[in-house]
């Protein structure tokens, strides 16, 4: 029932240095797009003062996000939701912050739609998105790495593949979002952080 994630242990850490900096002292933290529950886990051990609400569309994901915080024993998660960031209804009214870890770049530009149109909604002002994943961006070389990562992207689902970064702040300052930050990751990745205004 416990699924693992490779790719997991080896950012949770990085993404943990960027969180303490940019995530309230405590509060509601949505996680959209959980996958594994690894990520949920090592959250809730790095910030004892949050709770985390991990969420997935797949029913697959809660089960290994349950079984991960089961074993854990960490008291900070709450229950799994499902949730499909793509729709314009979703089953959660607040958040303190929201954080989405390698999902724009997998799913449909209808997926970063729904997620802006959700941050918009659910955040109060200067509440931050934080969002971690590979990007394109006018004027930086795109890395090799990443050019191949997204022809493996496009074999699997046309429909993915590393967004540009201008389109994501377009598409933010549509539902009253700017970007405040963006910081460069390992292994040719980015955090990129959005407040509402």
């Amino acid at each position: 029932m416990k699924r693992h994630a490779p790719a997991t242990g080896r950012n949770s850490a990085p993404i943990a240095d960027v969180l303490r900096r940019e995530l309230p002292d405590e509060g509601l933290v949505l996680e959209i797009a959980s996958g594994t529950g690894e990520h949920a886990v090592f959250f809730a051990r790095e910030f004892p003062q949050i709770t985390w609400l991990p969420t997935d569309r797949e029913a697959s994901e809660l089960a290994s996000i349950a079984a991960w915080t089961e074993d854990a024993g960490v008291g900070n998660i709450a229950e799994p939701v499902v949730l499909d960031a793509s729709a314009h209804d979703w089953p959660v009214i607040g958040a303190d912050a929201i954080v989405c870890i390698n999902m724009i770049h997998i799913s449909p530009w209808e997926a970063t739609e729904g997620l802006m149109r959700g941050a918009g909604r659910l955040l109060d002002s200067g509440a931050p998105l934080v969002l971690y994943g590979p990007y394109r961006e006018a004027g930086v070389e795109t890395a090799l790495s990443n050019e191949q990562f997204e022809l493996w992207l496009k074999d699997r689902d046309p429909r993915f593949g590393l967004r540009n970064i201008e389109d994501v702040d377009a598409l933010a300052a549509r539902h009253g979002l700017a970007r405040t930050a963006r910081h460069e990751m390992p292994a040719n990745n980015l955090t990129l952080v959005y407040r509402k205004r």
